[in-house]
């Protein structure tokens, strides 16, 4: 499977954005689907992370009350909207497919078998 991020770019703090992630090569439907970022300097961190059938969603704390992750099985996508983005907001966000879960959600990096290329989100101030 091979997924595109898409959807980054920059904007002011304050603003919104919302990535997409669509997957070619296979169906993501019944896959666990997460976004992590890694921002200049630092390791890559969880972010959100969403079941097969959007029911069930995990937010890191730094997301909670302003991302939303949500998917759309049809279109083989996930997105992440991003509302009162803060400068230290500004990283490359990566979506991930848990190739051997459809429920059960982790926040592990190592859990996610399949990543994307990475979309840059660059906040002003």
């Amino acid at each position: 499977v091979q997924l595109q991020a898409s959807g980054g770019g920059l904007v002011q703090a304050g603003g919104s954005l919302r990535l997409s992630c669509t997957a070619s090569g296979s169906t993501i439907e019944n896959k666990v689907m997460g976004w992590f970022r890694q921002a200049p300097g630092k390791e890559r961190e969880f972010v959100a992370a969403i079941n097969w059938s959007g029911r069930r969603t995990e937010y890191a704390d730094l997301a909670k009350g302003r991302f939303t992750i949500s998917r759309d099985n049809a279109k083989n996508t996930v997105y992440l909207q991003m509302n009162s983005l803060k400068p230290d907001d500004t990283a490359v966000y990566y979506c991930a497919a848990d190739w051997n879960k459809s429920s059960t959600i982790t926040t592990q990096l190592y859990e996610y078998e399949y990543w994307g290329q990475g979309t840059l989100v660059t906040v002003s101030s």
